[in-house]
């Protein structure tokens, strides 16, 4: 799921943010080694922070129907993930970088899902929207400061972005088909019917105590 999200987000940066090749986008721990490396005008997106969303989780099981309404199968509710990325511009000038982060800013703003058109994989197929949201503050329990520290690195810029995704659970499993003709009921009358011999039922005997 985690790379389909990623698939997902660098899809929809090249188009709306960065069209034209305005700078690559990576996915890659912006330390010191890798930032002397960049060559080229870029926009990281680290994913330095995965948890569940608790407050999402549902139980029992989903329907799922076809073209008809009928219900074909049944499915595990998904579990969500929140999947935060650290999101900086890298050029040879600061005023470059700043003009990236304002394309992602810019580009990312419109949306509070990510798009269905962006989206392959897995993620289609489970019908539901993906919550998007970008430059958000943090949770009190994280500081940017401190992530930058334990990259090794300088404090940049950067953009907060957050994608709440589902994880599915178990495969879908079916069910039997539904029932289409009514019930039949046959009543069969022991006492007075006949063998298939055509004698004559035995009398019913009584116990004597």
């Amino acid at each position: 799921m985690i790379h389909e999200i990623d698939e997902a987000l660098r899809r929809l940066l090249s188009a709306r943010a960065l069209p034209g090749g305005m700078a690559e986008v990576v996915f890659d721990s912006p330390t010191r080694d890798w930032a002397a490396r960049r060559n080229a005008p870029t926009v990281d997106a680290y994913l330095y922070d995965i948890r569940e969303e608790v407050a999402r989780r549902e139980r029992g099981a989903m329907a799922l129907r076809d073209s008809a309404g009928l219900v074909t199968g049944r499915r595990q509710p998904p579990r969500w993930f929140r999947l935060s990325y650290l999101v900086t511009a890298w050029t040879k000038r600061t005023e470059d970088e700043h003009r990236l982060l304002s394309a992602v800013l810019a580009g990312l703003l419109p949306y509070e899902v990510l798009p269905a058109g962006y989206l392959e994989g897995t993620l289609p197929g489970l019908g539901v929207a993906i919550p998007l949201t970008v430059g958000v503050p943090p949770a009190e329990s994280r500081s940017i400061a401190d992530i930058w520290s334990a990259l090794g690195g300088e404090l940049k810029p950067s953009l907060e972005v957050v994608v709440v995704a589902p994880m599915p659970v178990s495969p879908d499993y079916q069910v039997a088909p539904p029932v289409l003709e009514p019930a039949v009921v046959r009543v069969h009358d022991i006492a007075n019917s006949r063998p298939p011999d055509g004698t004559a039922p035995a009398p019913a005997r009584r116990e004597s105590r």
